[in-house]
């Protein structure tokens, strides 16, 4: 998460210098920002998958990234607290692997809108960085069961913080990076509950893209 914040600092600073010579607007009251965005979602790591009595099977449920175009809403309360909403969905493949195993066991389709309460603290500047924390919905939907395996994960509410830097361009346009980490818990039934898994998928979402002020 260090590495991407920094990077996108690095790249937003370095674009926002080539652009000196520009036209650009401060954040203010009412500003309405729409981003357009790729976005990585890659979820933490793995989780051990267990018996129903709880004991260890040695193997582990492995959620996959995924890459796809997202949409951002950004709306200014004020000229440094603003809210946004982020609309996305990303499909995840499900493994379960351990020693000489590693198999398919379901894909599904996740919607995790994410609304979150940001700080802007340098509303007059080119480089605007910002800063913001807030809560998700893991919706799960479109999901498909393989090589003989029935999978069934559950939804829920998450929590999220956020970083980010907007880069103002000439007019109403703008650069975005922003980095989101989310934590969420889901508990996956295997087999009608034969085997089950507590996943923290605890995805970094991660994107960079191009906006434009309303």
């Amino acid at each position: 998460m260090k590495k991407f914040v920094v990077a996108s600092v690095a790249f937003a600073a370095l674009l926002g210098g080539a652009a000196q010579a520009q036209e650009f607007s401060p954040n203010a009251k009412g500003d309405f920002i729409v981003h357009a965005r790729i976005t990585q979602v890659a979820p933490d790591k793995d989780a051990a998958i267990l018996t129903a009595a709880g004991a260890s099977t040695g193997l582990k449920a492995h959620v996959a990234n995924d890459v796809k175009p997202t949409l951002g809403f950004t709306y200014f309360l004020t000229d440094k607290v603003a809210v946004e909403a982020i609309l996305g969905t990303t499909q995840h493949d499900i493994r379960a692997q351990g020693p000489g195993t590693d198999v398919l066991v379901h894909t599904a389709w996740v919607l995790p809108p994410v609304v979150t309460l940001q700080y802007h603290p340098l509303p007059a500047a080119r480089v605007s960085p910002y800063v913001g924390a807030g809560v998700n919905y893991m919706l799960f939907y479109s999901s498909k069961d393989k090589n003989g395996f029935t999978v069934k994960l559950d939804d829920g509410f998450g929590y999220a913080l956020q970083a980010g830097v907007n880069v103002k361009l000439k007019g109403p346009w703008l650069l975005n990076a922003d980095v989101k980490k989310v934590w969420f818990n889901t508990d996956a039934k295997i087999n009608g509950g034969a085997l089950k898994s507590s996943v923290d998928l605890d995805p970094l979402v991660s994107s960079i893209g191009v906006s434009r002020k309303f």
